[in-house]
């Protein structure tokens, strides 16, 4: 037996494996620049829109469902469709034909870098302003199903994109495409009826609701079934398999038939009991929010306590300043503007101005068509003006000009306290849709 030797400071190497061709296809092109581009314009939406959500699971929520799909979508979309094209404009379509693998193990590794990267822009973004919210939100929790579903649309939209750039033999269908999901899904996200709910940008509004359960699955199911419905019809090449593509086509049929059973206005949302209950204070009078803005209580109430001071034992004067989703319920109560929308990371921002609008709603009088007319109009109004100036003075910068009410802000500040409490009965007890009844001070 011959033994063979191996020269000193050698060794046998066992061969490197070769690179996955899925690690290779997501690191080079255009996914990474796609990813980035996403979650950059998402951020930069958010940023300059942090006082309207930076408090609440459901505004930012919100809002980060409305900038994924009107503004992410489109860019998957154009991104997809460019990086689709790639390998026509190169000229490397019969080199990849050459290959083992099958045509449909191909596309779905080509496909990959289109839906991963803005899905995982999305998702980024995501992360990053829920934790700018965490610190600042009085009640709920983050809707973490509708996120992903968010994540999913555009993922959705990049492969649907990859595949036109497969089939579009023209350089500019990339931002044509682009420009057009843009404009279709602000169509759809502002339309009413169910409908609406399907496309990925819908807007919902009210900050105390919550989404059924099965929403959220239904809309990643919808999305991801189209996509990989129109990915297995364009990767199957054998006319037996071809109808597997009818698999995820029924289920994507399926969850659209959900959703569109949803009742047209509220859509998928339903008012959340431990978000809309009330929370009081112990002032005279009560202020109560809903519980998801619990921790701004304090500060309304603070912003409130001037003008309740001169309001305590009034005739006529509120019960209960109420904030939420039934308003006023009982007599004496009275609506209090929204204060989150006068805050900033849960601290009111202007005080004055808050109370000012609190005054504005409080002397608001539902009028009739022809009411608020006759030849006392102007100067009722005026006195309106003035007495709201008076009880709550707004600041410099914000508000209407007064000249013609200054006379009779001048005349109630020169009244004693008990001419002003006088006062203050009359006019609460005034019908201000009839300028006639408006008292003079």
């Amino acid at each position: 037996m011959t033994a063979t030797l191996t020269p000193p400071g050698t060794e046998e190497r066992t061969p490197a494996r070769p690179p996955s061709p899925l690690r290779t296809e997501l690191r080079r092109g255009l996914g990474p620049w796609t990813g980035a581009a996403v979650a950059v314009t998402v951020l930069v939406t958010m940023y300059g829109k942090a006082p309207e959500w930076q408090g609440r699971w459901a505004d930012v929520t919100n809002l980060l469902h409305v900038a994924a799909g009107l503004l992410g979508g489109p860019l998957a979309l154009a991104a997809g469709c460019w990086q689709g094209g790639r390998d026509r404009r190169r000229g490397t379509n019969d080199l990849w034909e050459s290959v083992p693998r099958s045509p449909l193990r191909r596309l779905l590794v080509a496909v990959a870098p289109s839906a991963l990267w803005p899905a995982a822009g999305v998702l980024f973004a995501d992360a990053v302003c829920a934790l700018a919210t965490w610190p600042y939100v009085s009640a709920g929790r983050p809707f973490l199903e509708l996120l992903a579903a968010d994540a999913m649309a555009v993922a959705a939209l990049g492969a649907l994109g990859h595949l036109a750039g497969r089939t579009v033999r023209w350089r500019l269908a990339a931002p044509l495409l682009g420009i057009v999901g843009y404009v279709v899904l602000g169509l759809a996200a502002y339309r009413q009826g169910p409908s609406r709910w399907l496309g990925p940008a819908g807007e919902h509004q009210f900050f105390w609701d919550r989404p059924v359960w099965w929403y959220g699955p239904a809309a990643m199911a919808w999305a991801a079934g189209l996509a990989l419905a129109a990915v297995l019809a364009y990767g199957l090449r054998s006319a037996r398999l071809r109808p597997l593509a009818l698999v995820p086509l029924a289920v994507a049929i399926g969850a659209a038939t959900l959703i569109l059973r949803l009742p047209p206005d509220e859509g998928p949302w339903r008012p959340d009991p431990a978000l809309s209950r009330q929370v009081c204070d112990t002032g005279t009078p009560q202020v109560c929010l809903t519980a998801v803005d619990e921790d701004l209580l304090p500060d309304v109430s603070a912003a409130l306590a001037p003008l309740n001071a001169r309001l305590k034992g009034v005739p006529g004067a509120p019960v209960r300043w109420v904030s939420g989703p039934g308003g006023p319920a009982g007599p004496g109560d009275v609506a209090l503007p929204d204060a989150r929308q006068d805050a900033v990371r849960d601290r009111l921002a202007r005080p004055a101005l808050y109370l000012n609008s609190a005054v504005s709603w409080l002397f608001s009088d539902t009028c009739r068509p022809g009411d608020g007319t006759g030849p006392n109009a102007e100067r009722a109004s005026l006195v309106n003006l003035a007495v709201i100036e008076w009880l709550a003075p707004t600041t410099d910068d914000y508000g209407p000009a007064t000249t013609g009410a200054q006379p009779y802000i001048d005349r109630l500040n020169a009244k004693s306290p008990a001419e002003q409490r006088d006062y203050l009965t009359r006019y609460l007890a005034a019908n201000t849709c009839r300028p006639d009844e408006v008292p003079i001070p």
